[in-house]
């Protein structure tokens, strides 16, 4: 009877263990946008809110010499407005802008608060604050029920030549998105968490170049 050596099969290779998620960075800008638009949301009373929609511009209401705050994040507007039944915000606008006039307001703005690892004093910074167009601030970010998350929002705030250029020039488009914000707020209150995350804008990390915030991390 002749012996048959059978050589051992090489051992199968291990599946790779799945990597665990890095934790989201406390600053960083999550937003709706394309190659050439970012999505930001605002809410204004109907008399306001629903002429925008229809025109794709503001209408002579909107107070031009006001500073308006403009916020990337769905959940922290749903938050800030109470999803559109709050006095003066039921009607929610999304705001398609152009991404290069988003990154200038970015570029000449200044945070909203002291910090001083930041500015040389407050006195330099109260300066900065008065001739900048812009400013930022960030507060938590929002879940479906606003409690707050870890990580921050941004808001940017437009003011002078920042308004004037976000009213007149970086608008490409202006949607009402009430009826979505309802919908998403029926869900959440009917327990459907599920269905409501599948109904949010998709919002992703917003490109930027290396050091682009360094002046705007608290």
């Amino acid at each position: 009877m002749n012996d048959h050596f059978h050589e051992p099969r090489p051992a199968e290779p291990r599946p790779a263990e799945p990597r665990p998620a890095e934790p989201e960075p406390k600053f960083r800008i999550r937003a709706r946008y394309t190659d050439s638009t970012i999505t930001v949301y605002q809410a204004y009373r109907p008399g306001i809110g629903r002429p925008a929609a229809r025109a794709g511009r503001f209408p002579a209401a909107w107070k031009r010499d006001r500073m308006t705050w403009i916020k990337p994040s769905f959940l922290w507007m749903m938050y800030r407005c109470g999803w559109g039944t709050k006095e003066g915000q039921e009607t929610v606008l999304a705001v398609e802008i152009d991404r290069a006039g988003f990154e200038w307001a970015l570029g000449h703005a200044c945070l909203s608060h002291y910090v001083p690892d930041l500015h040389e004093d407050q006195a330099s910074w109260k300066r900065q604050l008065r001739e900048s167009p812009a400013r930022v601030q960030w507060d938590p970010e929002r879940d479906l029920h606003h409690q707050p998350l870890p990580h921050r929002s941004l808001q940017l705030g437009l003011a002078g030549e920042a308004a004037a250029r976000y009213a007149d020039d970086w608008i490409v488009g202006i949607e009402d998105v009430t009826p979505l914000a309802a919908e998403v707020h029926a869900l959440v209150r009917a327990g459907e968490l599920e269905r409501a995350t599948g109904l949010l804008p998709a919002e992703r990390p917003y490109p930027l170049a290396d050091g682009a915030l360094a002046h705007l991390r608290a």
